[in-house]
């Protein structure tokens, strides 16, 4: 197997764990919606619901999802460009597959020359 596909295989079981992390993350959130729309619903006003919660809030929440996605899905998006171009995958075609610009690939590209082996 090539170095790059087993950079992409490391990429994608990171990524399988960090979705794990972002179910708990999603689970605390659903729990917050149903608790900030149980207080509106009291008839709580939202600065006074948000003024009182205990962090993490829901907004803190959301941005540690997105981190999460955005994190380890760039490294899978790197890596995957890598692995396919290595292969002999043109950037156009790599473009073509991802749905992005050939520029995008070629910085994806770049990006991952500069990234430490793990």
């Amino acid at each position: 197997m090539r170095a790059q596909t087993i950079k992409f295989l490391r990429a994608l079981e990171d990524l399988d764990e960090a979705l794990e992390r972002d179910l708990e993350v999603i689970a605390r959130m659903r729990e917050r919606i149903d608790y900030l729309r149980a207080q509106l619903a009291a008839g709580r006003s939202l600065t006074d619901i948000v003024t009182a919660e205990r962090p993490p809030l829901l907004v803190q929440q959301l941005t540690e999802s997105a981190n999460l996605l955005h994190t380890y899905g760039t490294r899978v998006r790197r890596t995957e460009a890598q692995a396919l171009h290595q292969e002999g995958v043109t950037m156009e075609e790599i473009a073509r597959l991802f749905g992005v610009s050939r520029q995008r690939v070629s910085a994806l590209l770049r990006d991952a020359a500069g990234q430490p082996d793990r």
